[in-house]
């Protein structure tokens, strides 16, 4: 799978330093399966966010070829903090980021509730600087889309160098029921409009909510959500970040099933026995996540089988008892129709070398320059007409091939 385990440490330089600094013990270990199982130990039990989860660690670090790396603090001998991250190269810098990438949100190291408080300004400068001293062969520290705190801990890494990330996250509380849901959002405008919906999907052949519970049930939804989002991402030109993730997403749903509480949800419309849309969710603590979604594009899009399922998924989280559905990071219009929580998430971006800083500088310049950006509704609009417009230009023009054979 991975390399055997090295380990790395770096113990206090200053044993005058007080209590607090001088008992700090930083290690860096690279995966193994002896490492993953630590980490799984530890993590199980304390506050984390879904992409630290142990079942996204294990799936990522089985199907994927990054060095992988375990960040982790000891305080008066006692593990306070563990985040996993993975060794990417970009722009001549090697830099140590959250493990999932782009596919990462609402990242959030695994943290000792009862320890928490412990992390100051001065500890986690202090877990940046033995970094470096470990492995001076990293350029920079990146923890993009961090949630601030989750249950009422607080994230250590944002009081290091952060910046606002690029987009905002949407959700909407729960707590209330979901009668009280559909009287804030206008009761008689969606009953109508599911009624609509339900009527044609009905006539189109009958449909049922699926929601994953055995490995070909997962199968089946992550084919056609890959399909699905192929298609779409065809359509507006846009490059398609999940080309290469069914390897990941097979093996994180279906490691999930064991569980007795998943963590990880995998859902689909089917009508007339062909799946039209596909929602993959995370459950942290009482709020339950959309990671990502997708429909068809086919003759029943006019039915909105994407507004339709998450019009199911929401009742459903309803019904259990979450306080909270997230939908994640992205302003939609979709999601705006049921929401009534604006969240910032932010990055840690923590240059190493005089490499890493210059690259840092560069980064939080796109940030700031995508969130201006994102912030102009008159401006997004012009952009994805012109994405469409190239996309549209480029299906029409003829290929290589087609070209020689005139």
């Amino acid at each position: 799978m991975v390399d055997a385990t090295v380990s790395k440490r770096a113990i206090p330089n200053n044993p005058a330093a007080d209590a607090r600094q001088a008992t700090a013990v930083v290690n860096v270990d690279a995966a193994s399966d002896a490492m993953l199982q630590q980490y799984r130990d530890f993590a199980s039990e304390v506050t984390c966010g879904a992409a630290q989860h142990p079942d996204w660690v294990e799936s990522w670090a089985f199907t994927r070829s990054t060095e992988i790396l375990f960040l982790s603090l000891n305080l008066s001998g006692q593990t306070v903090l563990m985040m996993p991250l993975e060794v990417v190269r970009q722009r001549g810098c090697r830099i140590a980021r959250a493990i999932g990438g782009n596919h990462a949100n609402g990242n959030f190291p695994a943290i000792a509730p009862e320890r928490g408080h412990n992390l100051t300004p001065q500890v986690m400068k202090r877990v940046l600087a033995d970094v470096h001293r470990l492995r001076p062969d990293l350029d920079l520290v990146l923890i993009e889309r961090q949630t601030a705190s989750i249950d009422g801990v607080s994230n250590p890494f944002a009081q290091l160098a952060s910046v606002l990330s690029a987009n905002i996250g949407l959700a909407l509380h729960l707590g209330c029921g979901f009668d009280a849901i559909l009287d804030r959002i206008g009761r008689k405008r969606r009953l109508k409009k599911h009624r609509s919906q339900t009527r044609k999907l009905e006539a189109a052949g009958g449909f049922r909510r699926i929601e994953a519970q055995s490995d070909a049930e997962v199968e089946r939804l992550v084919a056609a959500f890959l399909q699905q989002k192929a298609e779409r991402f065809e359509k507006l030109g846009i490059h398609n970040v999940f080309a290469d993730m069914q390897p990941f997403l097979s093996a994180l749903f279906s490691r999930a099933q064991s569980a007795e509480k998943p963590a990880f949800l995998l859902h689909g419309l089917e009508v007339a026995g062909t799946i039209r849309a596909v929602t993959g969710a995370s459950v942290v603590g009482e709020r339950i996540i959309c990671e990502f979604g997708s429909i068809a594009e086919d003759d029943l899009s006019h039915a909105s089988p994407g507004d339709f399922l998450f019009y199911l998924n929401i009742e459903d989280a309803a019904r259990q008892g979450f306080k909270t559905y997230d939908f994640s990071v992205g302003d939609e219009a979709y999601k705006r129709g049921w929401c009534d929580i604006e969240t910032e998430q932010f990055d840690t971006i923590a240059p190493l070398t005089l490499r890493g800083r210059a690259y840092a500088l560069a980064l939080q310049a796109v940030v700031s320059a995508k969130r201006r950006i994102k912030a102009n509704a008159r401006l997004m609009t012009v952009l994805k007409r012109l994405r469409r417009g190239a996309a549209n230009a480029q299906a029409k023009s003829p290929s290589p091939a087609d070209s020689a054979d005139d």
